[in-house]
């Protein structure tokens, strides 16, 4: 499996971006998709995740504001990031899981929340 992951950039405080993970490879085997961020002096964390029957989870800091979806027929995964906060500031991380334990990681991309 390999992903590629677009879309950060700089953005100012309450502004919107919407990252992209397009999955290639062995993409049958993927139960779900995700994304995880890690900031500076900080350890990498779960942002959001979606399993292949569309059920969604959300780390509560990003509950209301972040949404993840899928099209499937592209194999790509999507983050809309709304009311974005300077803490948001981070490298983004697609994932992918393929049962039973492997993990599959993008090659991040940098989302800076700056006014």
């Amino acid at each position: 499996v390999q992903l590629q992951a677009s879309g950060g950039g700089l953005v100012q405080p309450g502004g919107s971006l919407r990252l992209s993970c397009a999955a290639s490879g062995s993409i049958f085997s993927i139960n779900a998709m995700g994304w995880y961020r890690q900031a500076p002096g900080k350890q990498r964390e779960l942002v959001t995740s979606i399993t292949s029957g569309g059920v969604t989870n959300y780390a509560d800091s990003m509950k209301g504001r972040f949404t993840i979806s899928r099209d499937n027929a592209k194999n790509t995964v999507y983050l809309q990031m709304n009311s974005l906060k300077p803490e948001d500031t981070a490298v983004y991380y697609c994932n992918a899981q393929v049962p039973p334990h492997m993990a599959y990681w993008g090659q991040g991309t940098q989302v800076t929340v700056s006014s």
